[in-house]
């Protein structure tokens, strides 16, 4: 209920108004944002860039005006110049919602988003890197993959997130499990009905660990985005039976996030990728945030009532 609660908040403009006001929030959000600026995102990435590896992504989602549309590509194409110019492109990709490109314009949002995210894959090729197109609710799921399917076309490295929570996940994963695709695998972080997705932890942790196992046993390249340490092993023993090595996958987890057990990874020699988001538009992914990490939600509870 609970989470329910939280995400419902994060569509909320009220909600919104309230939580940026309140003097707390920029404590907390500081945890898990890397800044609003291409500055501080680039001081992010040098500080994690020794032992592990970064994706970024310019916060911003359901965008419905295409100048908003147009602004993001310009952000993204200014980062990857950046990553290019200061080295640090072998260090760092970029991770794009499509709903941020223009998927959710009134008229020919899927032509528009496609179109802005192949500017992106190419300032990525450019700049030596690569780009992930997340993924957001289970509605956007067909138009995700196809647009990847385009993309990929010129652009073979372009990955893509799917969602263990998911029923359908299964049956992409065998679809993506190909040479060549490179899949971030997640739990899934919106409130789906149960319909189409597994609504009990136990169920997703078991729809979790089948997806991996196929995309262990696949040709491709998965990319394991999980903070649990039971399925962060069941992930090292599905890539040993699979013949995989340490360059043959990796880990994802989130920025502010069990930092500690990142450095152990990659101090282990395993590929260790850290998920930085940054910029202004922080709140729905902020909530999202809040909505998997009960402790989080008691701490600025606390600290609004304190504050007054």
């Amino acid at each position: 209920m609970l989470r329910t609660a939280l995400l419902a908040a994060g569509r909320s403009r009220a909600c919104r108004a309230a939580v940026e006001r309140a003097p707390v929030t920029r404590e907390l959000v500081a945890r898990y944002v890397a800044g609003s600026t291409l500055e501080e995102a680039l001081g992010a990435v040098e500080a994690l860039a020794a032992d592990r590896e970064v994706t970024l992504d310019h916060l911003g989602e359901d965008v419905t005006d295409a100048a908003r549309a147009r602004a993001t590509v310009d952000a993204y194409t200014r980062l990857l110049a950046e990553l290019a110019r200061t080295g640090l492109a072998a260090r760092a990709e970029v991770s794009v919602k499509l709903s941020a490109v223009g998927r959710l314009l009134p008229r020919d949002g899927e032509k528009i988003a496609l179109d802005n995210a192949r500017r992106i894959c190419a300032a990525a090729a450019e700049a030596g890197t690569a780009v992930t197109l997340d993924m957001e609710d289970h509605t956007a799921v067909d138009a995700t993959l196809g647009i990847l399917a385009a993309l990929r076309a010129d652009f073979p490295s372009t990955g893509a997130v799917l969602q263990a929570y998911l029923r359908r996940t299964e049956a992409d994963c065998r679809d993506l499990s190909g040479a060549g695709s490179r899949v971030r695998l997640c739990k899934g972080a919106y409130d789906e009905p149960e319909s189409v997705a597994y609504r009990d932890r136990r169920e997703v942790d078991r729809s979790y660990v089948r997806c991996l196992r196929i995309l262990m046993r696949g040709t491709g390249y998965p990319m394991v985005a999980t903070h649990d340490p039971r399925l962060v092993a069941i992930a090292g023993r599905l890539a040993e039976d699979a013949g995989r090595g340490p360059a043959d996958y990796e880990h994802q987890m989130l920025y502010g996030v069990r930092d500690r057990e990142q450095r152990r990874l990659a101090a282990e020699g395993r590929r260790m990728r850290v998920y930085v988001p940054y910029g202004d538009e922080w709140y729905g992914y902020f909530m999202r945030r809040l909505a998997e990490r009960p402790a989080n939600v008691a701490f600025f509870a606390r600290s609004l009532l304190s504050r007054g």
